[in-house]
Formats: C-alpha cells, structure tokens, sequence
C-alpha cells in the first residue's frame, strides 16, 4: 500500500509541476495553450535519451528543459502577434506532429516499441540510517514551509466557510503525505528518493513562480492577461513579454517530462495523448487560474478522484472497462461544470482578477 501511495505522490507531483506551467502561459498570461503535452513530450524524451548517452540526469533534464523553451520559442515567433486562437490550433498541431515524429523516427525514438533500460535517479543509492533520517528531515522541513504557507495564505483570506474547509483539507492532505513518506524514506527504496527529489524540485519551482509573479513582470503578464492594449499603451512591449511566459512555461513542462520519464520507466508515443494537456487544463480551472497553490492542490484532487475511482468504480457502477473510462472521464466534465458554475475563478482563483464574470 506504501509504495502504491509513493508512485500516486510521485505522479501528482509531476502533474502538478506539468500544470504550474501551463498556469503561467494561460492562468497569469491568457496564453491558451491546447497542445502543452507537446513540451512534456521534449522533455521526456531528450532526458532519457542522453541518460542514456551518459550524460549526468541533472544535466539531461536542463538540456530537455531548454529544448522546451526553444520549441516554445519557435511556436511564439509565429502565432504570439495573431489572435489567440491561431495558438490554440497551432499548438495542438505541434503536439500531435511531435508524437508522430517519436512514433515514426526509429531511429532516434526507437517509435513504438518505447525507450527501456535508461538510467533512474538515485537507482543505486543504498543510504545509511543517518542519510535516511537527513531525507526525512528535508521532508520535514518541506512540510513546515508548506504549513507556514498555508497559514500565511489563510491569514489573508477572508473568514469564508469554504476556504477554511479547503484549508483544512489540504492540511490534512499534506500531513497523509508526509506520513507516506516518512515511512517509504525510513523503508527505502529508489521510488521514496524520487518521491522526494520531485517534490523538492516542484517545491522550488513554486517557489520561484511565486517570487516572479509577484514582481513586476508577473504585473504585465497579469495585465496583459486583461487587456494587452493597456500595457502596450504603457510602453511595454507585449509580445516580448507573452514570449518570456511561452517559453518559460514550456520549459517547466520539459522539466516535468524527465520526472514523467522516470516515473514509468518505460516511454512510449502513447504516453503523450491529448488527454494528457485535458487533465492539465482540468487541474489548473480547478484548482484556480492565476493561483499556483491553487494548481497544486488541483492536482491532488484531480489525482485524488482519479484513483478513488479506479479503486472502487466498478463496486458502485457495473460497467466494462472501455465504459468505466469514458464515465470517469464524464464524470470529470460535470464537475468542472458544476464548479464553473458555482466557483467560475475555480477553488483557490480570485474572480475579481480574471474576467471570466465580465
């Protein structure tokens, strides 16, 4: 049960990463990115291929990261000055065009048969009990700056009932985590060090995100989000900037490629379907456009509903396999509809920053 709980923390963790960039493109830019997965892909494949050349997995994972923000570059140099849904149908071109190259190219990809066998991340670490109580106490000092986090957010909030229940929840959720991985560090295995190594990596990325929206850069990008006329009267230039959040954007998700990579050790064409941009774009209208913790704990609900339904579907609804997908999948598209309904800014966004109520 530990270790299914382990790859369910890793594999949130990687999502939740995945959607804080695309959360920067559309949530704080109104870049609407339909074929993000596209980045992902990049990622994914440029990590374990040079992994496999030998280079360092710290060194694979920045060179696929880069390779990102150059596709994104590409991308924005030749849609960023047209109207936005250009962006959305040229992107949803490229993704696709990028995983028939990695279906079709043999030779670099090895297609359908998947690329086996490359190097993981702390696959032959075997740590004492010291360095294991030093993994615990990272985790643990994660957890408190995530509680003081919280804390600091809840301050600032106002009295509502339903923030302090959400609150509440994800307190709650965060302390399961850490139970999970006390106990699968303390029991080591190369899964618990990865668990680790991507949360701390999604915890400085959030990090960073957050200093950088908060500054005056994350300002334009907010404005442009809302009317581009008015930081462009300003003296900003606009496409510049909607290219900086492109790029960056797609190199979060290039780095969550090599995370993705290393969680199913095995990379497949098939791994990088559409669906994957879908779960992305439901985590961040979920959790809250233009509020990274709203990502995050977006991405443990999404996560959260998708494995309770796996588990205990088939107990409530008598269906087959191809139904119970396509259900789970409905089920999905009507709660995003209830919550537009009720809470169109999404759990944790601000309504009186977007202009979806106008």
């Amino acid at each position: 049960m530990v270790n299914y709980l382990v790859f369910l923390v890793i594999l949130t963790g990687t999502f939740a990463l995945f959607s804080l960039g695309l959360n920067l493109q559309w949530g704080f830019t109104g870049l609407i990115n339909f074929g993000h997965v596209a980045f992902l892909t990049i990622g994914a494949y440029t990590t374990v291929l040079l992994a496999a050349k030998g280079f360092p997995l710290i060194i694979a994972v920045l060179i696929g990261a880069c390779i990102a923000a150059l596709l994104g570059l590409v991308i924005g140099l030749s849609t960023l000055r047209l109207r936005e849904d250009y962006l959305a149908i040229v992107t949803i071109g490229v993704s696709e065009l990028i995983r028939l190259v990695a279906l079709n190219e043999e030779w670099l990809t090895r297609g359908a048969f998947g690329v086996q066998g490359y190097p993981l991340p702390l696959d032959n670490f075997n740590p004492n009990l010291l360095l294991r109580l030093l993994m615990i106490g990272l985790l643990t000092l994660l957890l408190g700056l995530t509680l003081w986090g919280f804390w600091l957010w809840f301050r600032d909030q106002p009295r509502a009932t339903s923030r302090l229940i959400w609150g509440v929840l994800a307190v709650l959720l965060c302390l399961a985590v850490y139970g999970v991985g006390v106990v699968a560090l303390y029991n080591y295995n190369p899964r618990a060090g990865l668990m680790l190594l991507t949360l701390l990596t999604l915890a400085l990325v959030y990090w960073l995100l957050e200093r950088l929206v908060r500054s005056p850069w994350g300002r334009v990008l907010k404005a442009i989000r809302e009317d581009e006329q008015v930081p462009r009267a300003l003296g900003k230039d606009v496409f510049w900037y909607k290219l900086q959040a492109f790029m960056l954007g797609g190199a979060i998700a290039g780095i969550s490629g090599g995370f993705f990579a290393w969680y199913l050790t095995t990379v497949y064409p098939s791994n990088f379907e559409p669906l994957i941009t879908f779960n992305a774009w439901t985590i961040v209208v979920l959790g809250g456009a233009g509020n990274n913790a709203g990502t995050i704990l977006g991405a443990i609900i999404f996560w959260g509903y998708d494995t309770l339904t796996r588990l205990f579907l088939h107990d409530v609804v008598r269906l087959d396999a191809s139904r119970e997908g396509a259900f789970r999948i409905m089920v999905i598209g009507l709660i995003l509809m209830i919550i537009m309904m009720w809470r169109p800014q999404g759990i944790l966004g601000k309504k009186e920053e977007l202009t979806l109520g106008r």
